[in-house]
């Protein structure tokens, strides 16, 4: 009966942390989220659209393994997040003159599960259904498991839909 106990206390306590993570994501933004601060947040592989003052000619980001940006037409800039973590921003007009500087700050994704099987992470995006996702720092066996998986769904659909 013990053993039974301890097992069904497991799985409560994983249902509590899953329903702890699920609120916890469905928190609202916070105030550094929108324009005027000195961050720019971005979630990991996740893009945002922000607006560039005017005569910017060049961007920089620090280190383009956190971030990367691509300036578009009519003043705009996409951020892409890469990597955890925070880095800095810099728009530039065509003298070289720095028009704006932030920071870059790339957090986890929205609606994600972090279970640990021992010291084995694996993370699970729960949107509305929990399923595995690739994500920096989780466990060498499941990331490669899922990677493999990935590339090779979007391999094939990109062969069946190739023009013959």
């Amino acid at each position: 009966m013990a053993a039974r106990c301890g097992v069904f206390g497991s799985v409560r306590r994983i249902a509590r942390m899953v329903a702890v993570a699920a609120a916890l994501a469905a928190a609202p933004a916070q105030a550094e989220d929108f324009p005027g601060g000195d961050r720019l947040k971005v979630s990991l592989d996740e893009a945002k659209l922000i607006k560039l003052p005017d005569r910017v000619a060049t961007i920089v980001i620090g280190n383009p393994l956190i971030a990367d940006a691509t300036l578009q037409p009519g003043g705009l800039a996409v951020l892409t997040g890469k990597g955890y973590g925070a880095t800095n921003f810099i728009a530039l007009d065509r003298k070289g003159n720095a028009l704006l500087e932030k920071t870059i700050q790339v957090d986890g994704p929205k609606n994600t599960v972090v279970m640990y099987k021992g010291v084995n992470r694996e993370t699970y995006n729960c949107a509305p259904t929990c399923e595995p996702m690739i994500t920096p720092g989780d466990f060498q066996q499941f990331f490669n498991q899922n990677l493999v998986q990935t590339t090779t769904r979007s391999t094939q659909a990109t062969s069946m839909s190739a023009p013959r």
